[in-house]
């Protein structure tokens, strides 16, 4: 990881008009409504709900002698926590899900210690880095160059790459138990950028992480191992349920993420003066997109996320604003000749699977 530590700065590009259109006419909507940018009452009280049902779900573990009963109830939990992470951890970790940031970093501990995440380097790294530096290499953090995945055509190419659009899906299933064991000690340890950031400094920080992890061992593997392995669930059931969960999870997430950065967009590399030469809302505009699932109600199981570019031009609004201000995008840049685009998940994934065959395609044979 090289200068990620310094930051960039993007050009003015002729932007400010879009800039203040763009201002004041979110803020019209929302003075319209007698609205907030935070969740709404109906959106904590489904998030509250959806939390009891996943604690209810994780209980018939510790009772039940029925595999199927195990395994089900196991895998119910493990997919609604990971929709809370989808639906208000993401809004939690930019401040959005509660008006006090305290509120919103217990939920995302809570949400996250049964995936065995550090929400506060996740938080960093999404905020700090991946907000601030989509798709430039070394600076946006997640398209790290790992050596199994080439995710930019800056990355260095090895031949059992081409063949990453195909075994992508498992790789993304992994990708939950990489962030818990491979980033999260990394930025624990100060072998990444985050170290700048004085994220859970000393013996407290280091004192929540352990215990965070610790807790989540115990949660997912310890009490099954102790209560429902005495209920006659066998130990091979116990651990491939907590691996194949783990798996299920992460292709759930990935699969709404990862192609709204590599949907027909740009890849850049850090000028030597630090200085990007072109606007900050261009970058934006070239390196995302929105997509809509079918039908278009599905976009609440998203977390808005399907509205990836209208996430990154407002993440400090909550998700449930997002179409109407993707509507508000979509006019305004027409009007300012700004390239916004709006795809159907189909095109979505035609489009991530070209990607991944051009950039599996050895460096002298790609476009």
């Amino acid at each position: 990881m090289q200068h990620a530590e310094l930051e960039l700065t993007f050009a003015d590009g002729n932007e400010q008009r879009f800039h203040d259109a763009l201002k004041r006419e979110s803020q019209a909507y929302l003075q319209a409504k007698q609205d907030h940018v935070y969740a709404s009452k109906i959106d904590l009280t489904v998030i509250a709900l959806l939390f009891v049902i996943a604690i209810l779900s994780y209980l018939p573990t510790l009772f039940t002698e029925s595999t199927l009963v195990y395994t089900s109830s196991y895998f119910v939990f493990v997919l609604l926590i990971m929709l809370l992470n989808v639906i208000g951890q993401h809004d939690a970790c930019h401040n959005t899900l509660f008006k006090s940031p305290w509120k919103n970093r217990v939920f995302g501990r809570l949400v996250t210690l049964p995936l065995g995440l550090e929400p506060e380097f996740w938080r960093t790294r999404h905020v700090h880095y991946h907000h601030h530096y989509a798709n430039i290499e070394h600076y946006d953090l997640d398209t790290e160059e790992n050596g199994i995945f080439r995710q930019t055509p800056f990355q260095r190419w090895r031949p059992f790459m081409k063949y990453q659009h195909i075994y992508w899906p498992f790789v993304a299933s992994l990708s939950l138990t990489w962030i818990a064991l491979v980033f999260d000690w990394s930025d624990r340890t100060g072998k990444t950028p985050l170290k700048t950031k004085k994220v859970l400094e000393g013996k407290l920080g280091w004192g929540l992480f352990l215990g965070s992890k610790i807790s989540h061992l115990i949660l997912m593997l310890g009490i099954p191992l102790i209560i429902a392995y005495n209920h006659d669930i066998s130990l091979t059931t116990i651990l491939i349920t907590y691996l194949l969960s783990q798996m299920i999870a992460s292709i759930f997430v990935i699969y709404l993420l990862l192609g709204t950065h590599w949907a027909e967009t740009a890849f850049f590399t850090a000028p030597e003066d630090k200085q990007v030469k072109h606007g900050w809302y261009y970058h934006n505009f070239v390196t995302a997109c929105d997509w809509l699932p079918t039908p278009h109600c599905l976009w609440r199981l998203t977390g808005g996320l399907n509205y990836h570019l209208t996430h990154h031009l407002f993440p400090n609004w909550h998700h449930r604003h997002y179409p109407a201000l993707a509507n508000i995008l979509a006019t305004l840049s027409q009007q300012h000749n700004m390239p916004y685009r709006c795809i159907n998940y189909k095109q979505l994934v035609a489009a991530q699977i070209r990607f991944l065959k051009k950039m599996g395609k050895a460096p002298s044979s790609l476009d």
